[in-house]
């Protein structure tokens, strides 16, 4: 009996944890495109672009004072960790006239981390909603222009997320308020994104070392 369990223990157990992991891996290997392309930001101030870029996207509304925690729970736990990967940007959608707003959240961050990253595009309030709506998501803008919620947007401005998620419901977005939900859910996805983009740069440079 003893010999049995010695062997479950040594032999079993391990492969049991192996194909447990192996299966996780298989599920989050590719982040599904739920809706897109999301609009441009052509209708907005400022020269920042979804196109070309891995984008977190994010709406402060008119109380950027009061969203600053957003930030932080973002800068800390999702921007930091990445935002040496090149084309990868936080970009933050605010009304217009909010540039003393953001100049103090800008600041504020700095103090913490290279901001090089972070980007701001203003725009009317017709416009922000217009660029809500086209996430397609089943979430709602406040009506200060704001949300809790981030989305992370690919380089052709799909928006990638769980079209299945642990209570089975697709998960568009992720709550910036939660740092459960950026650090155990937002992380995570946003590592699997990079790493895709990753392998299709490995794929495409021996793509070309064999072709000259």
């Amino acid at each position: 009996m003893k010999k049995t369990v010695v062997l479950v223990v040594l032999f079993v157990l391990p492969l049991v944890v192996y194909l447990f992991f192996a299966t996780g891996v298989t599920r989050f290997g590719i982040l599904p495109a739920l809706s897109g392309p999301v609009q441009e930001l052509s209708a907005f101030e400022g020269s920042e672009k979804l196109e070309g870029n891995i984008s977190i996207l994010g709406f402060l509304g008119t109380d950027i004072e009061n969203k600053k925690g957003v930030a932080f729970n973002l800068n800390q736990k999702i921007y930091k960790p990445y935002y040496e990967f090149k084309d990868f940007q936080v970009i933050m959608i605010v009304p217009k006239n909010s540039e003393v707003q953001v100049a103090s959240l800008v600041e504020e961050l700095s103090g913490f981390t290279d901001t090089s990253g972070w980007k701001f595009a203003y725009g009317e309030p017709e416009d922000i909603k217009s660029l809500f709506q086209s996430l397609e998501t089943d979430l709602e803008l406040g009506e200060d222009l704001s949300s809790p919620y981030v989305f992370i947007l690919d380089k052709e401005r799909m928006l990638r997320g769980r079209d299945e998620d642990e209570d089975g419901q697709t998960k568009y977005g992720f709550d910036a308020t939660s740092v459960a939900d950026l650090n155990n859910k937002m992380k995570d996805d946003v590592k699997i994104i990079l790493a895709e983009y990753r392998r299709a740069l490995k794929k495409n440079n021996k793509y070309k070392e064999s072709a000259e």
